[in-house]
This record gives structure tokens, C-alpha cells and sequence, in this order.
């Protein structure tokens, strides 16, 4: 089946990128949160974040711009999944929360639709008994097209059929995205589990007292040639939503080693969230690490 009519169902960071990503690309796109000012509100984040990064999307700016106008809010979840052939469930990273969510989208999508979740960490077999179609469920897991990380996870439940991942990798080289196949399951797919690893390894370091995190980000941007590191990088996906994945993996090892560090904690409870809350490791809009003299330690 080709997958031409999308519903996306929660409009933060990435649902939204990925509502106006497939947009670009000729597809016929509902959204729905429950805040109905979520996606014009996220739409200035993320053009502030390519503006700041100097990075775009895979389209012109100016496409990507328009294609925002033709991706159509909703104010019910049953109009959203009306006629739709693929749901992607863009909810914050609680198990809870999204098999309660599915649980309603199995109920009011069609039949023949796919059902997927933009999870960052937690895969579908965690989630598709909400839905009476496993077969259908599967992890479609977008990065952040809007800044030219045109990547995504995908990855299969316990019953998924094949016919459904292919369609779903057809659909991601459909819209500019590369598919990044999973062929047997693991928590955190494929890239996110390469970048669970320097999250977790840079977050001790930092937060036992080893290293300052400047010095991680400057040895990383000299060492890969980007422009931030992975301190820089946590704050343009949002300290809260890092916390809340890594927690996901210590819920599934209870290995004490898993659990972010105190002085972690403590920036989410003080509000310290990065670009979103104007700071995290580093202030925003002009972080230490975009000025000259950074890499030499000035």
C-alpha cells in the first residue's frame, strides 16, 4: 500500500517536523494536540533552531514554510484519523500514557491503517497490546528533518508483518528520509542507541565531577567537525526529553548505572530544559559554544 494520508497526534518538536516534512513531500496531512496552539508555537522553535544552527530541511525553506500551511489541525482525534493510512504518535515518552493513547487510535483510525510511535526509545511491542491489529504497529522514529537529520528508526513488534515495514520504509524514502531498518529489536533502535551511549558516558562524566562538559563538547566538535557537541546537542532536543528516555532504560535494566546523574535532576527541576527555556548547559540565543574562541578554551 502506498501511504499518502497521515494523522499525526501530538504537535511538539518532532511531530511537528514530521507533520510538515511529509507535507513537503505531496502528502495529505491531519494533526491533533491537546493544546490547539502546539503546532504554530513549535513552528517558531524550529525555525529559530534552523536559523541558529544554520541548517535546513531537505526541501527549501521557503517549501517547507507553505507545506506548514497545508498540513490541517484538528480540533476531534476521530477527524484527524478519518481516512487516514498511517497514524504516527508523537505523545511524551511515558509507556503509560502511549498505550493509553493507541488504545483510543485503535479505535477510531481505519481498519487498514498503520499505527506507529515516534518513541525515542520505547519499542512497540511495549505498546501494541492497546491496539487489536500488532500486526500493524511498528517504531517509525524521525530525528530532526527540519535541521537536515533526514534519518529514521524502523523497527517491528512482536507480530508486525513484513508488508507493513516495507511500506513504512517506502513511506520514509517518500518524504526526503533515509529508513534505518531494524531487523530485530533493541531499545533505542539503531542511531539512538550509538547516541545513548555518548549521552550516557558524557552525563557521568559531567555530573561525577570528572570533566567540564565544555571541554566534551570542544573535544567532539574538533573531533567530528560539527557544530555543537553533545551537551549542545541535549539542549536542542530538550534536557526534559533526554531525562525521560534515559529513565526509560534504566526502567527497563533497573541497573543503578542507568540512572541519570543528581546534578541532571536538579537542571529539569529548576526549569534549565535548553533552547526551549532559554537555558540548559548553555544560555540561549547565543551560546558559548557558537562564539568565536570557544574551541580554544577563551
Amino acid at each position: 500500500m502506498a501511504i499518502k494520508k497521515i494523522g499525526v497526534i501530538g504537535l511538539g518538536t518532532l511531530g511537528t517536523q514530521i507533520a510538515i516534512q511529509a507535507a513537503c513531500y505531496g502528502c495529505e496531512v491531519k494533526g491533533y494536540d491537546q493544546d490547539p496552539e502546539a503546532f504554530q508555537k513549535t513552528i517558531q522553535k524550529v525555525k529559530g533552531m534552523m536559523k541558529f544552527l544554520g541548517r535546513g530541511p531537505t526541501r527549501p525553506v521557503e517549501d517547507w514554510e507553505k507545506a506548514a500551511f497545508q498540513v490541517k489541525i484538528e480540533k476531534e482525534l476521530l477527524e484527524t484519523l478519518k481516512d487516514v493510512d498511517l497514524v504516527i504518535e508523537a505523545v511524551p515518552e511515558n509507556l503509560e500514557l502511549k498505550k493509553k493513547v493507541w488504545s483510543q487510535l485503535d479505535s477510531l483510525a481505519p481498519k487498514s491503517a498503520l499505527l506507529a510511535t515516534n518513541s525515542s526509545s520505547i519499542p512497540v511491542s511495549r505498546i501494541e497490546s492497546a491496539t487489536q491489529r500488532p500486526e500493524k504497529c511498528l517504531n517509525i522514529h524521525f530525528y530532526q528533518p527540519a535541521i537536515g537529520m533526514n534519518i529514521v528508526d524502523v523497527m517491528g513488534g512482536t507480530k508486525t508483518a513484513p508488508v507493513a515495514i516495507e511500506t513504512a520504509k517506502q513511506f520514509v524514502r517518500s518524504i526526503g528520509c533515509i529508513p534505518l531498518g531494524v531487523k530485530k529489536e533493541i531499545l533505542g533502535f539503531c542511531f539512538n542507541s550509538v547516541w545513548r551511549a555518548i549521552k550516557k558516558q558524557t552525563l557521568y562524566m559531567w555530573g561525577n565531577g570528572f570533566v567540564d562538559f565544555r571541554d566534551i563538547d570542544r573535544a567532539w566538535m574538533v573531533f567530528t567537525g560539527q557544530s555543537h557537541g553533545p551537551f549542545g546537542m541535549m539542549d536542542l532536543v530538550g534536557l526534559d526529553v533526554v531525562y525521560d528516555i534515559e529513565m526509560s532504560y534504566y526502567n527497563e535494566s533497573k541497573d543503578p548505572r542507568d540512572i541519570p546523574p543528581q546534578a541532571f535532576k536538579d537542571m529539569i527541576d529548576r526549569k534549565e530544559l535548553g533552547v526551549k527555556t532559554g537555558k540548559g548547559f548553555y544560555a540561549y540565543p547565543n551560546p558559548e559554544y557558537a562564539k568565536p574562541g570557544f574551541l580554544k578554551g577563551q
